[in-house]
């Protein structure tokens, strides 16, 4: 059986840079930080008091009626927010697919946590016939995939991925699948996550997982640089339309890049920790250069996990040498968590948005606060400017709790 090729025709994007992939990419080549001090909590609430927290958000009625904003974890806004965008962007016209043929999947590795701790404070004050009707549809996991085919009347594959801060990585991986068999001629991908609440933040700080200690919350996140101290929680959402190439191309639709090569692995090794000698990260980046049938050194950019955890960032940079050998010195490596934070489950739906902006415009972003490199971390991290360079192949690293590993290898179109 051929597979078909598959290409990305639209994308949406948001996080603590801004609410649409433009004003998001525009500020990430600026070096800007999307890190800020959160101030609807106080110190008690919320132990690490800033994130990559998005400013000002209210979902349009457009999408989603008014009345029925409050039924919905803030999650769920972000997916319709950055969906009806990469919609948008794919010039996608209702009625050119069957709605069988047209699905969703989307990753969030949490999913409803602040609707959780709103409610579980209701019940413990008020009891349990305070507890809402809406307090489950609000929060599970599959609710933005669900409200996503309900308001597009997309009626193929529908699900969630929960895989930790691989999730939306996966989802990408798992539609281009139901693509190049042929199954699905049209999908919805990526993830969106909103966990900077109390509950959240105060689980990762007791893991001692945060960063915590810098009065500057701009400089917190910084990865692979040797005063890092743990990951920024980051909030937002990266979404992405997907085609056959052949569909593609028949509509006229804009072609971003092509997926060739995808990876999957486990570490097998530790709840929370990576493999220390990068083993499930090296076979997922094998695995995935083995499919897009290339050599290492083609790949030009690799968008890295790299959380500016302590023994996450070298770990992922000893990987990247052994799969690339000399040639990890001269492709462009970068951490876009530095300006974004850590979206968690949406991370890697987010940071395919940055492959595919660098691939369209020839640009590396950058890795910002890289002001002394860990000696470990000893490659090309495009510290604080962007980079320009021609990228045919760009691959995105995604890696979370419980040993799960994503790899995606993206290909500047050629006809």
């Amino acid at each position: 059986m051929s597979l078909r090729r598959v290409v990305i025709t639209g994308s949406g994007a948001m996080c603590g840079l801004g609410q649409d992939v433009e004003t998001v990419w525009k500020n990430a080549l600026d070096g800007m930080s999307g890190i800020s001090s959160v101030k609807e909590y106080d110190e008690k609430m919320l132990p690490v008091p800033f994130g990559g927290y998005v400013k000002d958000f209210h979902l349009s009625p457009d999408i989603l009626e008014e009345k029925e904003h409050k039924k919905f974890d803030r999650f769920v806004h972000f997916a319709l927010h950055s969906t009806a965008e990469a919609l948008a962007n794919s010039k996608y016209k209702d009625g050119y697919y069957q709605p069988e043929k047209i699905g969703c999947i989307l990753g969030t590795g949490l999913g409803g946590f602040p609707a959780i701790e709103k409610m579980h404070e209701t019940y413990l004050e008020r009891g349990s016939r305070r507890v809402s009707p809406f307090f489950i549809p609000s929060m599970i996991p599959n609710m933005a995939s669900g409200l996503v085919s309900m308001k597009w009347n997309f009626l193929g594959i529908n699900h969630a991925i929960s895989s930790a801060c691989a999730s939306s990585a996966h989802a990408v991986n798992s539609a281009y699948t139901e693509i190049a068999l042929g199954r699905q001629d049209m999908m919805v991908a990526g993830g969106a996550e909103a966990v900077i609440s109390g509950f959240t933040i105060s689980g990762f700080n007791s893991m001692k997982a945060l960063a915590k200690k810098f009065d500057d919350p701009t400089k917190a996140s910084r990865p692979f640089d040797k005063d890092r101290a743990g990951f920024v929680m980051g909030e937002g959402a990266g979404i992405l339309v997907l085609e056959s190439l052949e569909d593609a191309l028949k509509r006229g639709a804009p072609i971003l890049a092509e997926v060739v090569g995808t990876g999957a692995s486990a570490d097998a090794h530790h709840i929370t920790s990576p493999h220390p000698e990068g083993r499930g990260a090296i076979s997922c980046m094998k695995m995935a250069l083995d499919q897009a049938g290339i050599k290492p050194e083609e790949v030009d950019y690799i968008n890295a996990h790299g959380t500016s955890t302590p023994y996450g960032d070298a770990i992922e940079s000893e990987a990247i040498k052994t799969v690339f050998g000399d040639h990890a010195f001269n492709l462009n490596v970068s951490s876009t968590k530095s300006m974004t934070g850590h979206l968690l489950g949406a991370a890697g739906g987010l940071e395919t948005v940055f492959c595919l902006k660098a691939i369209e415009t020839s640009t590396i972003p950058p890795t910002i606060n890289l002001d002394e490199p860990d000696e470990r971390c000893d490659l090309n991290y495009t510290a604080h400017k962007p980079q320009t360079k021609t990228i045919r192949y760009a691959l995105n690293n995604s890696f979370g709790f419980g040993g799960t590993n994503c790899c995606t290898i993206f290909k500047k179109f050629e006809k």
